[in-house]
């Protein structure tokens, strides 16, 4: 397929994935919650998406974050993707359900949640997706959501 027509697919692919992840209750969002789960259980992160606007771009703690987390996902070889649309993935995950207040979506994580692994086939398309982008030295692919 054309690169654009990948990237469709990879934006459909996450989509899936995060409104998957979220029903089945294995979806981590926010900088801090990311990080605490990375430090606990890393061995039951399987994916990770960064997300940042414009805006975002000029807040040094932020990327700072962002840095740590992709060093943390290469070691531990968890696929690893960004976003530039805050709006439109908060959009699919929408806001906490405990608070119902709009949470941090800088970074979202998605879990394992069992010992035996969940073949999801959004999953499997965005992990084969990252390894085709390594593949051309593009280490964490941006995807852009669809409408």
């Amino acid at each position: 397929p054309s690169p654009a027509g990948r990237m469709q697919g990879a934006g459909k692919a996450l989509h899936e994935l995060l409104v998957s992840a979220q029903r089945r209750g294995c979806l981590t969002a926010g900088v801090y919650e990311s990080a605490k789960l990375m430090n606990v259980d890393p061995d039951n992160v399987a994916f990770c998406v960064l997300a940042a606007d414009e805006e975002d771009e000029g807040d040094i703690a932020l990327q700072i974050h962002f840095t740590l987390i992709q060093a943390f996902c290469c070691e531990n070889d968890i696929d690893i993707v960004r976003v530039n649309d805050v709006p439109k993935l908060a959009a699919v995950v929408g806001p906490s359900e405990e608070s119902g207040e709009p949470r941090d979506l800088h970074c979202i994580l998605i879990t394992n949640p069992n010992e035996d692994g969940w073949k999801d086939p959004a999953l499997e398309k965005l992990n084969f997706f990252c390894e085709e982008s390594r593949n051309v030295n593009e280490w964490v692919p941006t995807i852009t959501l669809p409408e």
